[in-house]
């Protein structure tokens, strides 16, 4: 499944996994995230390299915006609320200016705490 945009020219077709790198890298930049994880058998586990992705879910809406759900692990220390805010600014703007698709909903689950 991919996200499509359609213009005068013709269409462009976004696969999810795309978006989801462009979320990731977005999301790394923001201040207070330790890295992404993934609940696998009760146990969260920091995902780094190719499997980092597993933690970015993209999912097309019927109104041609996407909802992009994050699993976070923050620093120890830092505000939740704040972190969490920062990364929906920062990702939600970083996605809509390289793929021109507009993100109606971004959710961030935060799956631990870690010492950097």
């Amino acid at each position: 499944m991919s996200a499509k945009i359609v213009n005068q020219y013709g269409s462009i077709e976004i696969d999810k996994q795309v978006i989801s790198q462009v979320a990731y890298r977005a999301a790394m930049e923001s201040y207070g995230l330790v890295g992404l994880g993934y609940k696998s058998k009760g146990i969260v586990e920091l995902l780094k390299g190719e499997n980092a992705f597993k933690g970015v879910v993209v999912e097309e809406l019927e109104d041609n915006t996407i909802s992009i759900e994050l699993y976070v692990i923050l620093q120890y220390g830092t505000n939740i609320s704040t972190v969490a805010n920062n990364i929906i600014d920062k990702v939600k703007y970083t996605v809509e200016k390289i793929t021109s698709i507009n993100v109606s909903k971004i959710d961030i689950n935060v799956q631990g705490i870690r010492v950097k």
